[in-house]
């Protein structure tokens, strides 16, 4: 079964100098369990492609199906309802709130999910000792390192047991070693059997995957399978 296929997919935006393509004609299959990177030059349509997926955005044409469900015309609570449930989501920038532990940040989606407090700090334990910051849980974010930070926020990412969690650069603010430490625990999640899709434009990023996705001005230019890096 397909976790995402699309069809003609594209996205249009309206500006003052006028409509503007970020995506068109867009063909995609992703499979669970798969581990692709998404790659391209700036304004080549990377982001907007992940903000469609992942129910962030709507497209302008074509069609989306998630898990088999059509998801182009649903309402706007039904995808927050389904992305709440079943996409995960790590940004370059950790999105951490500074005035709540590390296990409080992971709870938050937990918390629109409508678990009861037990269950929610549980969790949260939980996912913070899969991503090794197990004795990490009351520290606040001031308190860890960058890559610590990346961490709790890939937990929260998962913390719900997502089908599926979108990548957006998340080495871009960190260093060399730190950033390939992030990737490696990418790497493990999706051997784990995590299906993990990447936004990069850095080839030594995505070479973490097991195919590469190229767009170029909004299409799909290639994609190929790849032996991926397993380990820094």
């Amino acid at each position: 079964m397909a976790l995402i296929r699309t069809e003609g997919l594209s996205r249009a935006f309206t500006l003052r100098s006028g409509a503007v393509t970020a995506l068109e004609g867009i063909d995609l299959q992703i499979e669970a369990g798969e581990f692709v990177a998404v790659m391209g030059p700036s304004g080549s349509g990377k982001s907007t492609l992940m903000h469609v997926l992942g129910l962030l955005d709507r497209p302008s044409g074509g069609h989306y199906a998630f898990e088999e469900r059509d998801v182009t015309t649903i309402s706007r609570d039904e995808q927050a309802r389904l992305r709440c449930r079943r996409i995960g989501f790590v940004f370059q920038a950790f999105n951490l709130l500074p005035r709540h532990t590390a296990r409080e940040n992971v709870e938050l989606p937990l918390i629109y999910a409508r678990l009861s407090p037990r269950d929610r700090r549980e969790r949260a334990a939980d996912a913070l000792e899969a991503v090794g910051l197990g004795h990490r849980l009351d520290h606040w974010p001031h308190q860890l390192s960058g890559g610590e930070q990346q961490r709790v926020a890939i937990a929260r990412a998962l913390v719900n047991n997502p089908a599926i969690v979108f990548a957006d650069e998340p080495t871009g603010a960190l260093d060399t070693q730190t950033g390939a430490d992030v990737l490696a625990l990418l790497a493990e999640l999706n051997r784990l059997g995590r299906t993990l899709v990447l936004v990069t434009h850095d080839a030594n990023v995505a070479a973490y995957a097991g195919r590469i996705i190229t767009l170029r001005d909004g299409r799909l230019v290639d994609q190929g399978w790849q032996q991926a890096r397993l380990m820094p």
